[in-house]
């Protein structure tokens, strides 16, 4: 057979699925901090976009000072918020609030609590740094969360919660970005995410698993963006990968195995490789 280009991207992909696969299914041998570790190694190992992926939800954070919702402080391994880019950072905030309101929609609000504290909480001021110019709403994240506080069912204020993704949409348009190049950024941080939250086919840090769900379902809107058969392809190949979920990402869900997502998203990036 003759070789083009996008063979030879398919079979160096192809490797490196082979690879993520390995690492992953390694990852599921220890503990939780032995899963933490992995996260770390994956980021490092994975380039200077992903040095950025996974946050400081309990044990193994990426993100220095990152905790949430009580779940433990973030360790110092990675960057700070500072160092990304205001698409990434905003993509980042709202994959958290994708997932929160998933969870608050699927009647679970105290898991959905600690997601929906990035808008509005001093913990996490540093993700939303420079959106207040760009539209920021922040009071509507403020009723939400006391809505929240206050036990009020997610279907009384289901406007509230539409337009806070519609809100999050608008400032995403507004801060540009190359949606290739943040859908990279989404999926390897979605992976990291999930290494840490699922080992040995059981959910070890729910939060995790919740980030990584929501990040898949923020990058589905960003894939909406491509153009053409490539763009196609992208859309599909995620459309798997957030089928791994078979629902909203509660915390007794029963996990897919972490080769099992490391495999689709290598699949999703063979994808974004061929985005001009």
């Amino acid at each position: 057979m003759s070789f083009t280009p996008r063979n030879l991207v398919r079979f160096g992909l192809a490797a490196a699925l082979i690879g993520s696969t390995s690492l992953a299914a390694c990852s599921g041998e220890g503990g939780e901090g032995e899963a933490a570790e992995g996260e770390a190694a994956a980021i490092g190992e994975a380039g200077e976009s992903t040095s950025y992926a996974g946050e400081g939800e309990g044990e193994g954070a990426a993100y220095a000072g990152e905790g949430e919702g009580g779940e433990g402080e973030g360790g110092e391994a990675g960057h700070g918020m500072d160092t990304l880019p205001t698409e990434n950072r905003l993509a980042f905030m709202r994959g958290h609030v994708e997932a929160g309101l998933a969870l608050y929609r699927a009647g679970a609000p105290e898991q959905a609590a600690p997601h929906l504290l990035h808008p509005v909480s001093e913990t996490h001021a540093s993700e939303r740094e420079g959106l207040d110019e760009l539209g920021f709403d922040a009071p509507l994240f403020e009723r939400i969360s006391a809505a929240l506080e206050a036990g009020t069912a997610s279907s009384e204020i289901e406007s509230d919660l539409t337009a806070a993704e519609e809100n999050l949409a608008m400032l995403a348009d507004k801060a540009g970005g190359s949606s290739k190049e943040i859908l990279n950024f989404l999926m390897d941080t979605t992976l990291a995410e999930y290494r840490v939250g699922v080992v040995d086919g059981e959910i070890v840090n729910a939060g995790e698993f919740q980030d990584a769900y929501g990040f898949v379902t923020v990058a589905q809107d960003y894939a909406a963006d491509l153009e053409g058969p490539e763009g196609e392809a992208v859309r599909t190949e995620l459309d798997v990968l957030k089928a791994v979920w078979s629902g909203a990402p509660l915390a007794d869900s029963t996990p897919a195995p972490v080769d099992q997502v490391a495999a689709q998203i290598s699949r999703v990036q063979l994808e974004l490789s061929a985005i001009r």
